[in-house]
């Protein structure tokens, strides 16, 4: 893989998608305890059966997208090379002791505040296993408060701040990043390896550690299903793939979420990629004041709604207020 000087680069992290177990667990953890709010209420195109349900800011802007894939019966995931195996989660410095609180007072058992990166860091769980942290950070990003939070603005999740990903080896990863993906290298923290897209900060950071001897991982409830990665529109997306099927990546076509446009690949250590556009954007089907309130479909499923609704669990996902 060699540079190319006019491909264009992805700008950040769009959303993190990952298994989830019980659905209505998982929007209670979300909505309740994480106070996200639940911008779309829809199914897996791919399994129709299965929910997918996207948590973010009050508008869901791009890079504040943590969603999943609820299948009650899916055996725990475990870490392994070629796996995501954290979800960093930006908040506002200063709230970490608000966090600790807060998660205890829910029953979420919390780790000891790290240093990564020289920025402050409070590992934890949520109720399917999916490792996560919330990262203090100053840096400015887009990012609009939701009113009916049960965290007050100053201290609600500000969106993705990074993915963590261990492989058994750093060069092939590194050269998808940097020479493909258009990110740059900005730092080593022991073990680890950290990547931003151009122009850096939070939201826009992979960091990667080579755990060489590590046993295979496995997918499941609380394992990461996939990345994806900004780009600003379809043409910026369909120069990158070309990019990317000329070094040998072999990228899906592109496909119509609706809400966005996607592009799959497996990068070489074997985590599976998205590139999305930014839009159109989850209002394009909802009043922005009433987003994930009701069981929203591509229009192509439409006509099969109610054979859809009834393959679903009933989930309850009532306004969550101060």
């Amino acid at each position: 893989m060699e540079p190319h000087a006019h491909k264009p680069a992805t700008h950040g992290l769009h959303h993190v998608t990952v298994i989830a177990g019980d659905a209505q667990e998982n929007v209670d953890f979300y909505t309740g305890t994480m106070g996200m709010r639940l911008v779309k209420k829809s199914i897996n195109q791919d399994a129709p059966d299965v929910y997918h349900l996207f948590y973010a800011d009050a508008v869901g802007t791009p890079g504040t997208d943590l969603t999943f894939f609820p299948i009650p019966t899916a055996s725990r995931a475990s870490a392994g090379p070629g796996q995501v195996v954290e979800v960093p989660l930006a908040v506002p410095t200063g709230s970490l002791d608000f966090w600790q609180e807060r998660l205890g007072e829910h029953g979420v058992t919390t780790g000891e505040v790290e240093t990564r990166f020289g920025e402050r860091a409070l590992p934890f769980e949520d109720p399917h296993g999916l490792r996560l942290a919330l990262v203090e950070t100053d840096d400015e990003r887009p990012f609009v408060p939701w009113g009916q939070s049960p965290v007050p603005a100053e201290h609600q999740v500000r969106g993705l701040h990074a993915v963590r990903i261990w492989e058994r080896g750093t060069e092939p990863t590194e050269t998808l990043l940097t020479a493909v993906m258009g990110m740059e290298k900005v730092g080593e923290d022991g073990d680890w390896h950290r990547y931003a897209a151009p122009g850096g900060g939070s939201g826009t950071y992979a960091d990667v550690k080579v755990v060489a001897d590590a046993a295979p991982g496995r997918g499941g409830a609380g394992g990461v299903h996939h990345v994806a990665w900004r780009m600003h529109d379809d043409d910026q997306e369909d120069v990158l793939r070309s990019y990317i099927e000329r070094v040998g990546l072999r990228p899906s076509p592109p496909i119509n979420r609706f809400w966005f446009r996607s592009v799959y690949f497996h990068e070489p250590g074997g985590v599976l990629f998205e590139l999305a556009t930014d839009g159109p954007g989850f209002a394009r089907d909802e009043d922005p004041e009433h987003l994930g309130e009701t069981l929203v479909l591509p229009p192509w499923l439409e006509a099969q709604r109610e054979q859809i609704e009834a393959g679903l669990p009933v989930l309850d996902t009532p306004h969550v207020g101060t």
